[in-house]
């Protein structure tokens, strides 16, 4: 309220001026005589996207910026501009927003664009002041068509093939057709009959299938191509190369037959392509060049990759060697295969077989494993599936034994295992009849052959043996590439052999029958037919044994270890067991039983 007016108050000491004014609350802070202008904000852009866009396609922009600070902006967006410095911004951008380093991102409205080249940048405004990020391009074209694939690049002569072609592209488009085309050397149209129409193409992919056509041998330009509209739009050229097929002969028997007897050839063929020729055959010379013919043939004969077998008629031969081989006639033109010999003995001494077949397997389909066959193991190795103490790399493995066209086959390739003496492995195939169902064992009297292709890779160790018991070993042979033209024979029980030299009939790749008939007192050898070795020591009365057919690797002490990688190969026809079969006449003159021991 007012004071009355009579009202005395002290009086008040004088302050220094300071003290008053800030009695007063009028004293300011100190400032400097001037102030800084202040410093632009730093908003750093991280990334911008599209860098490309395709034409008259909707699009947004997507803008990722930081600061060092949080900063607070008044608008954020993204400008574009065309080639003549036009403003076509993304449209849309955002109100007063706080940029932090953690980043923000900011996506606008969609635009699109015609064809060509602009200049894209963020932006920022804070107040009236608008500051721009960093330009980069935008391009906008349309989608690219990619083939990705198209096939085939060989085919048969004649022979009607498809072609796949496999597109793709870096936007989706859909096309009007889509097709395959071939030009010839005089760029004569030969196009792969079949289009797709109305075709949309995606990154995804999209697979093109045409009808088939056959063509004639000879190098011709395929492609793809695409139309849209009325142009056409032709892809990547490459070669397609049509070749006649090649026959193959993959085997051709007999190799051996006794003089005067009846006999037929069989001939397996098969072809890189299916291809129908005129006419199959199997050829005979003498050594005067007569022609001795198996008689008949097949006509209109289609030889494809999976095979095709001919059997001959019958004919007899005089005791001699002769050239036998497979031909094929094509119109006019005789196409001959490549030739084997064909040993024609007196049959004077037969191998046999006296008495009942006893144990087959012609390899005509999958191995009766368990029952007849076991291919994983052998009492014979020490560790079971594998035995480094007899100079062997093998290491048995299952997967090495296939069975195709008639043939047991046995690849061998280098392998990851370690063996105990401390060098790599080689995974290799093995059969026995040990540890199966059936339990099949030789005994005396037995006759057992196999008919094989002696292989040619370094290192390979080839046999046909026996074992039970930590013994009981008859080789009916043994052989080494090192070696050539040498069989090793040999009796482990009661120690005899013969190294039998004969360039002739043992030599890399050539197919051998070879055999034993085991006695109590004399086994006999037999190859192609004709006795070769008798051991005058025999098995014994109460000798039996289990079948091993397997292809060995040497480490290198005794023979030559593999000098490459390439995979080592063993074939067999067939394996068969005659009982009852009577011994020979011993004495075979120029035979020489003689210990040897080997490896």
């Amino acid at each position: 309220m007012p004071f009355p007016a009579s009202t005395a108050f002290p009086a008040r000491t004088a302050l220094p001026r300071r003290a008053a004014l800030l009695t007063l609350g009028l004293l300011l802070p100190l400032i400097p005589a001037t102030r800084a202008a202040a410093a632009p904000p730093v908003v750093v852009q991280r990334s911008l996207i599209p860098t490309t866009a395709l034409p008259n396609t909707p699009v947004s922009a997507t803008l990722s910026v930081t600061a060092p600070s949080c900063t607070t902006v008044d608008e954020l967006g993204v400008a574009v501009r065309d080639s003549a410095g036009r403003n076509v911004d993304f449209p849309g951008s955002t109100g007063r927003v706080q940029i932090c380093p953690g980043g923000y991102t900011f996506t606008s409205g969609q635009r699109a664009y015609p064809a060509g080249s602009y200049q894209e940048f963020g932006f920022y405004r804070i107040g009236s002041t608008y500051y721009n990020l960093t330009t980069q391009t935008l391009t906008v074209a349309p989608p690219t068509v990619l083939e990705r694939g198209l096939t085939p690049t060989t085919a048969a002569a004649d022979t009607p093939v498809a072609a796949t072609l496999k597109l793709a592209s870096t936007g989706c488009l859909t096309v009007d057709e889509v097709g395959v085309g071939v030009r010839d050397a005089q760029d004569n149209v030969l196009d792969f009959p079949g289009s797709a129409t109305n075709v949309q193409i995606c990154p995804t992919g999209y697979t093109f299938t045409s009808g088939q056509r056959a063509f004639p041998a000879g190098s011709y330009r395929e492609f793809g191509w695409y139309r849209i509209g009325s142009t056409y739009h032709n892809l990547t050229s490459q070669t397609l190369t049509v070749n006649t097929p090649t026959v193959e002969e993959r085997d051709l028997t007999p190799v051996t037959a006794t003089a005067e007897a009846p006999v037929a050839a069989t001939l397996k063929l098969a072809s890189t392509g299916c291809l129908t020729v005129d006419e199959v055959g199997v050829g005979v010379r003498d050594a005067q060049d007569n022609n001795l013919d198996f008689p008949g043939s097949a006509t209109n004969v289609q030889i494809c990759p999976t095979g095709y077998t001919f059997t001959s008629g019958q004919r007899a031969f005089p005791a001699g060697t002769y050239r036998e081989f497979g031909w094929y006639r094509t119109g006019s033109t005789y196409h001959n295969l490549p030739e084997r010999r064909l040993v024609v003995t007196a049959g004077i001494e037969p191998p046999g077989p006296i008495g009942q077949l006893a144990f087959d397997d012609e390899f005509g389909g999958p191995l009766a494993l368990g029952s007849t066959w076991n291919d994983s193991k052998s009492s014979a190795y020490r560790y079971g599936n594998h035995n480094p103490d007899d100079d062997k790399l093998d290491w048995i493995q299952p997967s090495a034994t296939t069975v195709a066209d008639g043939d047991v086959t046995f690849t061998a390739t280098p392998g990851a295992n370690l063996l105990e003496s401390g060098k790599r492995s080689w995974n290799t195939g093995l059969i026995t009849t040990e540890s199966t169902s059936r339990g099949f064992m030789l005994r005396p009297g037995d006759y057992a052959e196999v008919r094989l292709q002696l292989p040619t890779g370094q290192g390979a160790w080839p046999a046909l043996w026996t074992w039970k018991d930590g013994g009981n070993e008859i080789d009916t042979f043994e052989y080494h590439p090192d070696n050539p033209n040498l069989l090793e024979l040999s009796n482990r029980m009661r120690p005899a052999g013969l190294y039998y030299e004969d360039p002739k009939t043992v030599y890399p790749g050539a197919w051998i029958t070879i055999g034993v008939r085991y006695g109590a007192t004399n086994n006999e050898w037999y190859l192609n037919g004709k006795r070769v070795f008798e051991d005058h020591t025999g098995v014994g009365a109460n000798w039996s044994a289990y079948l091993i057919l397997n292809l060995s690797i040497v480490s290198g002490r005794y023979h030559p270890a593999p000098n490459s990688t390439a995979p080592i190969v063993l074939n067999a026809d067939y394996l068969r067991v005659y009982r009852g079969a009577q011994l020979g006449v011993p004495g075979l003159p120029g035979t020489i039983p003689v210990p040897v021991v080997v490896p």
